[in-house]
């Protein structure tokens, strides 16, 4: 098998789909693998490192495509790599498909396998792929909000754990997740006033037993959310319905409610975002005021923090790449039904059913 490493080209992007201890794996496993000079610089990883592990530097991005029969990214691929994409070819990355109409149509139309990380189960049912940066974006999402807040930056001035004297900064978190629970962890950990909400009253009673009274706990419906919104300082958004788009749950007018400077930070907008004024931003443009409130939904947020991020979610994609390599695509993909469940799309058709419904495809075909 020939595996292609491309290097990211999604604005501020410095993760990297393969490590050099990755590459090694691969390699003793039988794998050729070509990697883009470079493609690694940004997390860290230099590319001697790479030579070292058994890889093959490769000057262009064109030719890993045309030589590749596996592609291993991060991100989705962009318009410009579009046309590099060949019949028959697999992609293994976050597909996003759901909020990407265009990418899928594409990949249909040259009928690529496309297995994307964010529909990958274990047995547990759990999305191992999906949990790092999940994790990661978490974690992120209240050192951005921290810092949007400073005055300087059009926050409204508020330091989230206060000073003795004066209240704490006010967070509060939407959806209970991987995401929802690192934001909770990390809010507190600042000294905020926290607040999550949430349809599952298991993941509320888990949190309410873990800080013992510390976090507020409250059931996801219009009435909490428009209450708990309106007095937020920092309002992150963390729904997530695996492949699906996720649901709008902050409406317009509850974001007219938030104080001005008030800072939203939205996890879910890899899947279209869960506030009604979101849309996306880049690394390079992070933020938009919209109704005096700063908005940063920056689909790619992880890449912040590149080698972190990279070797998180190189950690987990290792047992389902060396899979492939060592039991062949197919073999793998009919062997391991969790795998299975990231096929999204093949032979020009949608085979994920979320993704089919949220793209308007019928019978979860083209």
């Amino acid at each position: 098998m020939i595996i292609g490493v491309p290097k990211e080209i999604k604005i501020g992007e410095t993760r990297v789909s393969m490590t050099p201890s990755l590459c090694r794996r691969c390699v003793s496993l039988g794998a050729k693998v070509l990697v883009e000079k470079s493609a690694g610089l940004s997390a860290g990883f230099v590319d001697q490192e790479y030579r070292a592990a058994g890889a093959v530097l490769v000057g262009s991005a064109r030719k890993v495509w045309a030589e590749a029969e596996l592609i291993l990214k991060v991100k989705e691929p962009l318009p410009a790599e579009y046309g590099f994409l060949r019949a028959g070819q697999t992609i293994f990355t976050y597909l996003h498909l759901a909020a990407g109409p265009e990418l899928a149509k594409v990949l249909l139309k040259k009928r690529i396998l496309g297995i994307a990380y964010e529909t990958v189960e274990a047995t547990d049912g759990s999305y191992p792929l999906l949990k790092p940066m999940s994790q990661v974006a978490g974690r992120l999402s209240i050192q951005i909000g921290a810092y949007r807040l400073q005055s300087q930056l059009g926050g409204s001035g508020v330091l989230l754990g206060g000073i003795p004297g004066t209240m704490p900064g006010h967070v509060v978190v939407i959806g209970a997740g991987n995401s929802g629970a690192h934001a909770v962890q990390m809010a507190v950990g600042m000294g905020a006033r926290v607040t999550v909400l949430d349809l599952d009253m298991r993941k509320l009673e888990a949190l309410d037993a873990e800080y013992r009274g510390r976090v507020v706990t409250l059931m996801s419906n219009p009435a909490n959310i428009e209450h708990e919104v309106a007095d937020a300082d920092l309002l992150v958004g963390a729904v997530l319905i695996p492949a699906a788009k996720a649901p709008t749950v902050v409406s317009r007018r509850v974001v007219k409610m938030m104080r001005p400077g008030s800072v939203i930070v939205d996890i879910a907008i890899d899947q279209g975002g869960c506030i009604e004024t979101i849309r996306p931003t880049s690394h390079e443009k992070p933020t938009y005021l919209e109704h005096g409130v700063v908005h940063y939904a920056v689909p790619n947020m992880p890449a912040l923090v590149g080698r972190t991020s990279t070797i998180g979610l190189t950690q987990a994609t290792e047992p389902f790449v060396a899979l492939l390599v060592h039991k062949g695509i197919e073999r793998a993909l009919t062997e391991h039904p969790g795998l299975a469940k990231g096929v999204n799309t093949r032979d020009g058709k949608i085979t994920c059913e979320a993704v089919a419904r949220a793209l308007g495809y019928q019978g979860s075909t083209n």
